[in-house]
């Protein structure tokens, strides 16, 4: 099926521009011009200075640091490609922080995952298009379409090229929570899968109580939705070591590395560290990593998609 649209048209929020620009070229089209102003007062303004009307507009934010000026940057973008007349506006989060906040776990707390979608929507966002949500029920806080994309060919590839004879290792979930992911990974590789099953003790402190599988003297790797600070991926890392790993690779969807996680990384038993570019790595952690950081493209994934949604395809077809 083939829909008439207005033209393609796709703009950059300042959190991932590097990711928009090769977005834009796998689409074989100009980056929109736009800018963004933040006065004195805190306060941002957005103008477009190309002309939105009747477009189908794809507007590239990540919600990483800093988020709050990051999603109120999204909102501001959105509202102004409505009032300029755009035909569709679809926001395209690659990186949906705030998918973690997707229950109310604790009295008195908001569940913020939706309360983002509901902005979003009040905004004029007439679909979403995102990436690995931490929560995949974050999904079902919005009216509107959203396209639910998956890094796992990505990283599967990745990791068949980088380690020789890959089906031969084993998958490795950090948790209970990341094994269908894993699974879906070990899939692709024909390779073995394995899960540490975790004990929380205190809302940062996690213990390893017992590993279900078999990781002895095989090349493990370890595949999770994103890091953080590394302290999860430090434990993981070394119960696996401990469980008799050969060689540890991690992977994951979003390389968020933020406190001390790049000495924790440099320092790391593991071969490399690879996450996706849904989150702007700048080089200085890339160096600052001892080698051991890797960044994997999903601009041709979410070009792929953008087209797709533009023309009326399947985007489910995209990973067959």
């Amino acid at each position: 099926m083939n829909i008439n649209r207005g033209p393609l048209l796709v703009f950059a929020g300042q959190s991932n521009r590097p990711l928009a620009e090769e977005i834009c070229k796998h689409l074989n089209i100009p980056l929109g011009n736009s800018e963004t102003i933040k006065f004195t007062n805190d306060n941002l303004i957005v103008q477009y200075t190309d002309s939105l009307r009747e477009g189908d507009v794809f507007l590239v934010q990540s919600f990483s640091t800093p988020v709050s000026d990051a999603i109120m940057e999204l909102l501001l973008m959105i509202d102004a490609a409505k009032s300029a007349s755009a035909g569709r506006v679809t926001a395209v989060i690659p990186y949906y922080s705030y998918a973690r906040s997707d229950k109310k776990d604790a009295p008195r707390i908001s569940i913020a995952g939706r309360l983002v979608a509901d902005l979003l929507q009040a905004a004029g966002a007439d679909r979403i298009l995102t990436m690995t949500l931490h929560s995949p029920q974050v999904h079902g806080f919005f009216k509107v379409p959203v396209d639910h994309l998956s890094s796992d060919l990505v990283i599967a590839g990745h990791l068949r090229q980088t380690v020789p004879d890959a089906e031969n290792g084993v998958v490795l979930a950090p948790d209970s929570g990341s094994i269908k992911r894993a699974s879906a990974i070990a899939r692709r590789l024909n390779c073995g899968l394995a899960f540490i099953d975790k004990q929380r003790l205190t809302d940062t402190k996690v213990e390893s109580r017992a590993l279900i599988g078999d990781v002895k003297g095989r090349n493990v790797y370890i595949v999770d939705d994103e890091i953080s600070t590394a302290g999860s991926l430090i434990e993981a890392v070394n119960f696996a070591k401990r469980m008799g790993a050969e060689n540890v690779y991690v992977a994951v969807t979003h390389g968020v590395y933020t406190g001390p996680a790049i000495e924790r990384i440099a320092a790391l038993d593991a071969v490399q560290v690879a996450s996706s570019n849904t989150v702007y790595v700048p080089q200085s952690k890339i160096d600052g990593s001892g080698g051991k950081l890797h960044v994997l493209s999903v601009a041709e994934l979410f070009a792929n998609a953008i087209s797709n949604i533009h023309t009326g395809e399947s985007v489910s077809t995209l990973f067959e």
